[in-house]
């Protein structure tokens, strides 16, 4: 009898067990009915095609290139001071304008700064200063980063770099030759794409139909990261942090002031440590007064 029980029990164990299976199995194989297919732990994403010009720039030169970094704080106390007069006359100049200024004029002054290695021992050192800068559009309803360009700088009015970044900012991106350019090279096949570029490494013509900006500026500190560095794609790349209150010393005395980090990321294949620690010496005098002979407007 104890044995019928036992062989009772044990049936109706091992039918349970089969039923478990069974709805295990069923929930394994059984269809979302969003996606009507077998659920899975992940799902794919098409990138965009125009994310594929940074990459192509980062695989090619930022990969090649020997790069350290080097970094100061800048007290913002006068930038502030003369962005408020500029507001009272009626006009807005950003903080990244200020710095396009300043890093153009010190950069005709430091030409390892705006000299880039070529294949070999060779390296070419051009003449024009080119600024350089990141440009986050919306596309497609994607996020993608192009890189504007303002050419004469360093002889260029805050007011007329400020007017250059507004429209990279809103612009139409069909109306601004150097985003136009992009977006269709972008569309070229990967492999013409790569082609063009490892050729324009060799000739400095080429890269300046590609790519004519003597250094390039990152404003991540606009996200609030405090401090960023940015890959070499030239030979100087400035990564900017978020303007914060900090102690720091004035005059002698302690007291909280606004500042700023700002990057220095340079290739050592064509500028040494010692001439960026100047170069970046000379960006922070020209934005904490420096710059006071280049302003435009009454103060």
């Amino acid at each position: 009898m104890a044995s019928i029980q036992n062989s009772c029990k044990s049936s109706a164990m091992k039918r349970q067990m089969l039923d478990f299976d069974q709805i295990q199995q069923k929930q394994r194989i059984s269809p979302n009915p969003e996606t009507s297919g077998p659920q899975r732990s992940w799902h794919y994403n098409h990138g965009s095609p125009y994310r594929r010009n940074v990459l192509d720039l980062l695989e090619l030169f930022g990969r090649k290139a020997l790069t350290s970094h080097i970094f100061v704080d800048i007290d913002m106390e006068w930038v502030g001071n003369i962005r408020s007069c500029f507001e009272k006359s009626g006009q807005r100049v950003t903080v990244t304008a200020f710095l396009i200024k300043a890093i153009s004029i010190a950069q005709k002054s430091h030409p390892a700064g705006r000299t880039f290695p070529l294949p070999g021992s060779r390296t070419v050192t051009y003449n024009d200063v080119v600024a350089g800068f990141t440009v986050e559009r919306i596309v497609d309803g994607d996020p993608i980063v192009f890189f504007g360009e303002i050419e004469q700088s360093p002889e260029k009015t805050l007011l007329k770099l400020a007017d250059a970044l507004e429209r990279y900012a809103n612009g139409d991106i069909m109306t601004l030759p150097k985003l136009r350019q992009q977006m269709l090279f972008a569309r070229m096949p990967g492999l013409l794409r790569k082609i063009v570029l490892i050729v324009a490494s060799w000739l400095p013509g080429l890269r300046q139909m590609c790519m004519r900006s003597t250094f390039g500026l990152s404003n991540l500190g606009s996200l609030g990261a405090t401090a960023c560095f940015g890959p070499s794609v030239c030979t100087s790349v400035f990564g900017v942090g978020a303007i914060t209150d900090r102690v720091m010393v004035r005059d002698g005395a302690i007291h909280i002031g606004t500042a700023m980090t700002l990057a220095l990321s340079f290739d050592q294949r064509a500028m040494d440590a010692g001439q960026a620690i100047l170069f970046l010496r000379d960006v922070k005098r020209l934005m904490e007064g420096g710059l006071v002979d280049y302003i435009d407007v009454p103060l």
